[in-house]
């Protein structure tokens, strides 16, 4: 029988018969990686270890610590689940059941209406189907074949789904035990594979997201390579319950959400203080990295709009309104108005980079289902900048804008991983531009040493990206900052300087936001410090309670004397005993509390008990005071 040749990711290259199934090869190259591969890609594609290889190729195995063998067990266990969902519940009718960023799930069509209690239920059919260790056998059918296989045992969605394939199409089944599926693959080699998982949740869901179809019953459920890994992930989701910010933000009375205006926050004062102390540091930072601020409108005509492109690529997230007959639009985005300050007067290469920052309050439509607290609003204050340029200036700019993000998120005790998103399938300009373009991102991350992946076709319309991912103290990573290089509103608006020749030339441009939106990014903080801000963001940075009354007049120049300070102290002179004035000083986060009674009062001295620490003991009032301003001042 001939050979093929088989190379692996450490560079050597094997010899095996032609005609070898994957798994033979997996287990021949190491018999432990034949019991934990899930899958092979074979010149870069996922493929069944069932297959068999017939000619030379690059292959990797695809073990259970990956992102690709993860979703492999998650796939797997959605196949699981629905075969324990035929077996209890007879007459359900499958849609589709695809592994998701977090799990699974699968859409159903049942006369019977899941419940929380029927989830425990599923989960102890799902184990026996696991233990099994059902093989998951892939066979491929002629179209015409499997509409006559899924007709005949009345599965509408499965027949619909074929039914928009072409002709000619190769249709695939899986099947496990007594449970067949449609299902492209690829799947785990058996069913014993999914080692750890959990149903999570029950919703309704429109067949194929369209609300003129019927709604369909979804069940979620996730699945990890271990049971260390998944309750590790529950006891995340747990902590992320406790800190969710609409929670906190009610708790705390930090921000509102009305009917009256949805999508639309109302700030309340606790969450100004916050939201103005983020500014007061934005604008502390981005002075010191020579940035000037501008401020432009907040409607602006429809032509505008159309020379930016904005109307042709971003129309249906945008509000308009009539001013004189005339259709305008609440911007959406702060950059078109950037263009038009630049423009306003001449340039020279001597003014270049030039940076200008603007606290822009913008308008995008949300659909009211996507609605979400501040994660997800309809109106927001990107803290954008523009920054306009030379060519040769494009790497030493984008580098001082990483240094500028590094410094912000380390206050905020963030860590981040960054990503390359390329050209989009909707997008302006030509190939040269957008090559050049990410050429150039792609080198200034190179010379810095930043780490980063990449994200195909996930760029803005009008150029290449970076992203900075956030990482929280519980784990969760959030889109904030970005960079965008952009040579095409340059063009569009024909903004010009003079270079050192005498000549007009044509500036290079990023856009970039380094909270994102402001109040996505307290959501973030909220969640992060699970409402308990350091004392310099916290909206009340002391509360000072007397044991008794007879000691108010005491705790009451404590007060004036913190707030001479620019201390934001609060005096708590209810007539309650001590211990229900700490207890609800600690649950409204107060990072300090100052507790004053006869022998305090004797010795000029204050109690302090720290939110974090506990009790620190009796302190002298400007001792205390030199060691909160320490801390406000380093933003500790």
């Amino acid at each position: 029988m001939s050979s093929i040749k088989v190379s692996l990711p450490d560079g050597s290259v094997k010899e095996f018969e032609a005609g070898s199934s994957l798994l033979s090869i997996a287990k021949s190259l190491n018999q432990k990686l034949g019991k934990t591969a899930l899958l092979a890609k074979v010149d870069g594609e996922n493929k069944d270890l069932s297959d068999t290889l017939d000619h030379d190729a690059k292959v990797e195995f695809i073990t259970p610590d990956s992102e690709e063998g993860l979703h492999a067990i998650r796939h797997t266990a959605s196949h699981v689940m629905a075969q324990a969902i035929q077996h209890l519940f007879p007459g359900t009718k499958f849609a589709i059941g695809p592994a998701i960023e977090k799990g699974f799930y699968y859409d159903m069509d049942s006369d019977h209406v899941f419940t929380p209690e029927d989830l425990r239920a599923i989960e102890k059919e799902m184990s026996k189907i696991i233990k099994a260790n059902y093989p998951l056998v892939r066979k491929e059918l002629p179209r015409a074949e499997a509409l006559a296989k899924f007709k005949a045992e009345d599965e509408p969605y499965k027949v619909e789904l074929i039914e928009d394939l072409p002709e000619d199409a190769v249709i695939s089944t899986y099947t496990q035990g007594d449970f067949t599926d449609l299902c492209a693959g690829p799947h785990c080699p058996s069913t014993g594979r999914v080692k750890a998982f959990k149903l999570m949740s029950i919703a309704g869901a429109y067949w194929r997201g369209d609300e003129h179809n019927k709604m369909l019953q979804r069940i979620y459920g996730t699945a990890f390579a271990s049971k260390e890994d998944l309750e590790a992930y529950l006891h995340m989701l747990e902590e992320a319950e406790k800190r969710d910010h609409r929670k906190l933000g009610k708790q705390l009375g930090l921000f509102m959400l009305s009917d009256y205006g949805p999508g639309f926050p109302f700030f309340l004062p606790n969450g100004m203080i916050i939201r103005n102390t983020l500014i007061d540091y934005w604008r502390e930072v981005h002075r010191k990295y020579g940035y000037q601020e501008v401020m432009t409108p907040m409607i602006m005509n429809r032509q505008l709009w159309e020379t930016s492109g904005h109307w042709d690529h971003y129309k249906e997230n945008m509000y308009f309104t009539k001013i004189d007959g005339e259709d305008y639009a609440i911007k959406p985005m702060n950059c078109p108005g950037g263009m038009l300050v630049y423009a306003n007067e001449p340039h020279s290469y001597k003014e270049l980079p030039l940076r200008v920052g603007e606290l822009g309050l913008v308008h995008r439509h949300e659909l009211s289902g996507a609605l979400h607290g501040l994660f997800r609003v309809r109106c927001f204050t990107q803290d954008d900048a523009h920054i306009f340029m030379m060519p040769n200036q494009i790497e030493d700019v984008i580098q001082e804008t990483i240094r500028l993000f590094d410094e912000v998120y380390a206050t905020f005790g963030l860590t981040y991983h960054a990503e390359l998103s390329t050209r989009p399938d909707n997008s302006m300009g030509d190939d040269a531009t957008w090559e050049m373009t990410t050429s150039a991102l792609r080198k200034a991350m190179d010379d810095f040493g930043l780490k980063y992946s990449i994200n195909e076709g996930d760029g803005a319309f009008y150029g290449p990206k970076i992203d900075f991912h956030l990482k929280d103290s519980i784990g969760r990573t959030w889109q904030c900052g970005t960079i965008q290089l952009d040579m095409l509103l340059p063009e569009k608006f024909n903004l010009t300087y003079t270079g050192e020749d005498g000549q007009k030339h044509r500036p290079v441009m990023i856009h970039r936001v380094v909270y994102g939106s402001i109040e996505r990014f307290i959501g973030i903080l909220i969640e992060n410090y699970a409402g308990a801000f350091p004392a310099w963001l916290a909206p009340e940075q002391v509360r000072v309670m007397p044991i008794t009354d007879k000691y108010n007049e005491y705790a009451k120049q404590i007060v004036d004397k913190l707030e001479s300070q620019k201390i934001r102290a609060h005096l708590d002179d209810r007539n309650e005993k001590i211990g229900y004035k700490i207890r609800e000083a600690q649950v409204k986060k107060v990072p300090y509390m100052l507790i004053v009674g006869e022998k305090e009062v004797e010795s000029g001295t204050v109690s302090v008990r720290s939110r974090d620490n506990g009790e620190q003991g009796a302190m002298a009032v400007d001792e205390f005071i030199a060691k909160l301003q320490d801390e406000i001042k380093n933003r500790k």
